[in-house]
């Protein structure tokens, strides 16, 4: 008989007021009596909406079973036939808007957590498997794959188990993409994240790092070395900024900038890692998603005492997943909702000391469908800070389009493809990720290299 608890078994999580001067995980994940004990709540429902929830397809019932047999090798096996990155899904998919977001037990009670066996099942693999090797017999043909970040990751792990000799290029000096430069170590451990690479490098992937495609190489140069195909998973990297008086001050960062520094450039152990980040006692971090989540909380880590999330709409609006919306709240980040920075301000040496804010009431609703936000005439006043952080949203870097002859693209820079082949209109060039749609989640742009793989293996194999 299932287990019919309406509630998920607790996720054991470091208590807030230590964790939020930590760079340590959150949570602890479950020990294989949870999971097992989870496992459990799983109807094993005939049609199987987890299933069509989950952007790469996870045969979720399936890894369910065998996590309630305790056969954990066996739910590894059943996840990566279709994820790659297990240990990062289980920690950064939004699975409240995906697999148990379908799920059945949701609509009485809590749904089963998925995510949280995901993760237990991946690092009790990494602790304890031994290493597969990959014994495909090579096709003779190469591909290459622009960035390392979920996306090409995830092509690359596909196409190598078909066949191809793949080559990753990478332009920082770490594989991982957003994985490494974005998210920050208390939600993603960065030694996790190269153990999740290792294992697609062993089957055979090669990562060239510091390599910029579009200024070392361009994608036609690597046509002509003999790639028969050119995956462009390059990610949105170019920060968006507010267009208001001061943005140029010392002292306001763009929320990409200050992540990077804290985690691929390791800020967080200064002077042991030599990047200084500098962010005063009071921060400003304009935004509500997941990257302004992750500034803030980051700030707080980094010793600011009054951590302010800024935001011109109401909480129901805000982009962030619950989870994290919850986490910050825990944390003692504070929260300024229907609020919407008008300028910056500076002290006599260019340093920021205030924000200049004024409130906002809900309008119409917009072409998305949200409430647009108004200004509320003479409701303007200023809030002291040391930093601002602006956590908006990002878009493609523009050196790709600008130096690929033929690819067309959006007016704000996504490269356009067919959606269901991810071809662009270059011949022999596809594109996933949020090089397409703009900044997204992981495991969208997993499900995009994923489609992507299975195009190209089609196409060169004259499918």
């Amino acid at each position: 008989m299932p287990n019919m608890s309406l509630t998920k078994v607790p996720m054991p999580e470091q208590d807030p007021n230590v964790r939020n001067k930590n760079f340590e995980e959150v949570a602890l994940g479950y020990t294989k009596e949870m999971a097992m004990e989870e496992a459990t709540r799983c109807l094993n429902c005939k049609n199987k909406p987890c299933v069509n929830g989950c952007p790469v397809n996870v045969p979720i019932p399936a890894f369910i079973e065998k996590v309630a047999a305790g056969d954990f090798e066996g739910a590894y096996e059943v996840i990566t036939s279709e994820n790659a990155l297990p240990a990062i899904c289980g920690r950064v998919c939004p699975q409240e808007n995906q697999c148990e977001g379908k799920c059945v037990r949701g609509i009485k009670g809590e749904p089963v957590g998925i995510g949280r066996m995901e993760r237990f099942v991946a690092d009790w693999h990494m602790a304890n498997a031994k290493p597969v090797e990959n014994n495909v017999e090579k096709n003779g043909m190469k591909v290459a794959v622009v960035g390392c970040g979920p996306a090409g990751i995830t092509c690359a792990g596909e196409l190598i188990k078909k066949g191809y000799d793949v080559t990753v290029f990478e332009a920082l000096h770490k594989p991982g993409g957003v994985l490494s430069y974005g998210i920050p170590e208390f939600r993603l451990p960065k030694d996790l994240v190269a153990k999740e690479i290792e294992s697609v490098q062993k089957l055979g992937v090669d990562i060239e790092t510091n390599v910029i495609v579009g200024r070392s190489i361009t994608i036609d140069e690597l046509m002509e070395d003999g790639y028969k195909a050119v995956f462009v998973g390059s990610g949105a990297g170019l920060p968006r900024f507010l267009n208001i008086p001061g943005e140029n001050h010392l002292g306001v960062y763009s929320a990409n900038e200050f992540l990077t520094r804290v985690n691929l450039m390791k800020g967080y152990k200064f002077p042991e890692c030599p990047t200084p980040v500098k962010v005063g006692k009071k921060v400003a971090v304009v935004g509500a998603g997941n990257v302004a989540m992750d500034a803030a909380r980051t700030a707080k880590r980094l010793g600011a005492e009054e951590v302010y999330i800024v935001y011109r709409r109401s909480e129901e609006e805000a982009p962030a997943r619950l989870e994290e919306l919850h986490h910050a709240k825990e944390e003692g980040i504070i929260f300024k909702f229907l609020n919407n920075p008008a300028a910056i301000k500076a002290d006599e040496n260019g340093w920021v000391n205030k924000i200049e804010i004024i409130k906002q009431e809900l309008g119409e609703p917009d072409a998305s469908g949200r409430r647009s936000p108004k200004p509320i005439e003479g409701s303007n006043y200023d809030l002291d800070v040391d930093t601002v952080i602006i956590a908006i949203g990002q878009s493609p870097n523009p050196l790709i389009r600008h130096t690929t002859p033929g690819l067309d693209t959006q007016k704000w820079g996504g490269i356009i493809v067919n959606e269901e082949t991810m071809e662009t209109s270059k011949e022999g060039v596809y594109a996933g990720g949020d090089t397409v749609t703009g900044a997204a989640t992981v495991i969208l742009a997993m499900g995009a290299g994923k489609k992507a793989a299975a195009a190209i293996d089609k196409k060169l194999k004259g499918e």
